[in-house]
């Protein structure tokens, strides 16, 4: 029986492409919500603006992140981005439910999930097509 497996690039593979891409948006991330945590400890941002602030920080990762872990890559743009784009989604949750010290499992998580693949996805056939020219 013969198993079809993943194409890969004579310089990496899927899987370390992946962990590049999620470890670099984790940490944009960080600095992002540490950047934005001290803004709003020395002025008086309205918090409705928390959320998309918020969402904007996670998408700007996001991109970054699917950036970094394809370098390497000219093709499969769509998977690569989206496993990027949840396994970040899934590690972020993970961290700043740590940091919170309260890990809450409800609707928002899974809004996460979907918008982070969703995100990784665009940003993977992006990033695919930006290399091709």
């Amino acid at each position: 029986m013969k198993v079809k497996t993943l194409k890969k690039d004579k310089n990496g593979n899927l899987a370390l492409a992946v962990l590049k891409g999620m470890l670099a948006g984790l940490c944009v991330a960080l600095v992002g919500i540490l950047l934005f945590a001290f803004l709003l400890r020395f002025t008086s941002i309205p918090d409705t603006l928390i959320n998309p602030v918020n969402q904007v920080i996670k998408g700007v990762s996001i991109f970054f992140g699917v950036f970094i872990g394809m370098k390497k890559y000219k093709e499969m743009g769509l998977l690569t981005g989206l496993l990027i784009g949840l396994s970040f989604t899934c590690l972020a949750f993970l961290v700043f439910s740590i940091l919170n010290g309260a890990f809450c499992f409800d609707k928002t998580l899974l809004n996460d999930i979907i918008f982070g693949s969703i995100i990784g996805a665009i940003c993977g056939i992006i990033c695919v097509n930006l290399k091709k020219n």
